[in-house]
């Protein structure tokens, strides 16, 4: 654990008490903080108060009158499309808001660190796509070569229940935007955007807020080093506000949709080969073809962004490449879950809108697409140019035949995973890829996209059992 800092003795409302929220109690508490806690869920008040954490109502007139802070979950929101009733009486009340992001960057750098020889850096990742991969590849690289180091954020463990940094340690972070938008302290010494597609639209009222809360990580601290990939216009755009110049090495440009050049470093990948050019000189080449964890050009586009990182902590080309291949992926990130009868599976769960679908996609030829679930705002239109690869569309979902309707390949409206997978197994050939890629969220039928994919997962051994 991570106590915080700066705040001692202070009263801090903690609202939400899932994961990061009791994390951030805890800590809270072993910093001397006193933390007053609540959720409209009294399971969960139940559970804090079991760990001996204090709980109030916060939704009560007076409710925020001594209190120094609000910590508030990511999935509550603070802003848009309506804040939280707690949250805007703390706002009423002139009571700062934060994140337990904020408080761990806040907390992270203590005393000890005067005796290191190393100081330890965080590594933090932002984007709309791959940024659990991108994390957990970094991660993986830096066990590879023996660096201490740990994983936290959107993967893993919440910050401030990792363990206080030992000498030279690296810690990775995944943030959403529903993290860095609110974070009142964001200092990474490394920070990482890989992409940006439409998604959270309602949460932060459009694309102009959505990527606001993922440049917040570049513009509040000033990394010391800034990975940006430059596919979309808003990279290139943060890119170039990051920079002085175009020799400026500080900001590591990255692509895998064309080669990058100037007197800057870049890293790009084409046609399967990573290149890393600095001052206007190839430096480093890697094949990725052969990477198995790694498929396709969207994991092409990780793995550019996790070498970069690991680049920027002076790690050599060869190390980095050796770890790419001891890298399994992540579940539920084509992941392939089976082959059987010259059949592969593949579960892509998380790929959880248009953009990541489409990147899915992208990555397999003779594909027979198990998709649909929740539909996002934007709709499908997204998907046209990316469904050359489709023999055909298994739709599952409540409104899969809505689904079914705005897709350009033949599909068959299936309602169920079990129908899904049932059909596609029974009319898959050799050389066919089952790709779950649902485009959609999953709450209309499951609780989380791991339940999706290990649902799927299930149904796959299932029928092919035998």
């Amino acid at each position: 654990m991570i106590p915080v800092r700066g705040l001692e003795g202070a009263r801090v409302a903690v609202l939400g008490l899932g994961r990061s929220g009791l994390a951030a109690a805890r800590a809270l508490a072993a910093g001397g903080a006193l933390p007053l806690c609540w959720d409209d869920n009294a399971d969960a008040r139940a559970r804090a108060e079991a760990e001996g954490l204090a709980c109030a109502d916060l939704r009560k007139p007076g409710a925020f009158d001594a209190i120094a802070r609000l910590i508030v979950s990511p999935g509550i929101p603070h802003l848009y499309p309506t804040p939280n009733p707690v949250v805007a009486a703390a706002l009423e009340a002139g009571v700062p808001v934060d994140n337990d992001i904020g408080l761990f960057f806040q907390s992270f750098a203590t005393a000890d660190w005067d005796g290191f020889d190393v100081m330890p850096r965080v590594v933090a990742v932002t984007g709309s796509n791959g940024k659990s991969t991108t994390s957990a590849l970094i991660h993986h690289i830096l066990e590879h070569v023996g660096r201490p180091c740990q994983l936290a954020g959107n993967i893993g463990r919440g910050v401030l229940d990792l363990e206080p940094a030992v000498d030279g340690e690296v810690v990775v972070l995944e943030l959403s935007s529903y993290q860095t938008d609110l974070a009142r302290a964001l200092t990474p010494d490394v920070a990482v955007f890989t992409n940006l597609s439409p998604d959270h639209l309602d949460r932060h009222h459009g694309m102009g807020g959505y990527f606001a809360a993922k440049r917040r990580l570049f513009a509040e601290g000033g990394p010391d080093r800034a990975v940006i990939g430059v596919d979309e216009m808003e990279g290139r755009y943060l890119a170039g506000q990051m920079t002085e110049g175009r020799a400026d090495d500080r900001v590591i440009r990255v692509s895998v949709t064309r080669k990058l050049t100037g007197p800057g470093w870049q890293v790009f990948a084409r046609k399967g080969f990573l290149s890393e050019y600095r001052k206007g000189k190839q430096v480093a080449s890697v094949d990725l073809r052969a990477v198995a964890g790694l498929p396709g050009a969207h994991n092409h586009q990780n793995a550019c962004a996790a070498f970069a990182a690991c680049r920027s902590l002076g790690l050599a080309p060869r190390v980095i490449e050796a770890a790419f291949h001891s890298f399994g992926g992540l579940p539920h990130r084509s992941q392939t879950i089976a082959e059987v009868g010259g059949v592969r599976y593949v579960n892509d769960s998380k790929a959880t809108n248009v953009d990541s679908a489409a990147k899915a996609l992208a990555a397999f030829d003779k594909i027979r697409w198990i998709c649909g679930g929740l539909e996002k705002d934007g709709g499908l239109d997204g998907l046209a140019g990316a469904t050359g690869g489709v023999r055909k569309a298994y739709v599952i979902g409540r409104e899969a035949a809505g689904f079914a309707m705005q897709l350009n390949v033949e599909a068959e409206v299936c309602g169920t995973m079990e129908v899904a997978v049932a059909r596609a197994v029974a009319e898959a050939e050799p050389g066919d890829v089952v790709l779950l890629a649902p485009a959609a969220a999953s709450f209309d039928q499951y609780d989380s996209f791991e339940r999706r994919g290990e649902d799927f997962a299930a149904r796959v051994a299932a029928e092919t059992a035998g």
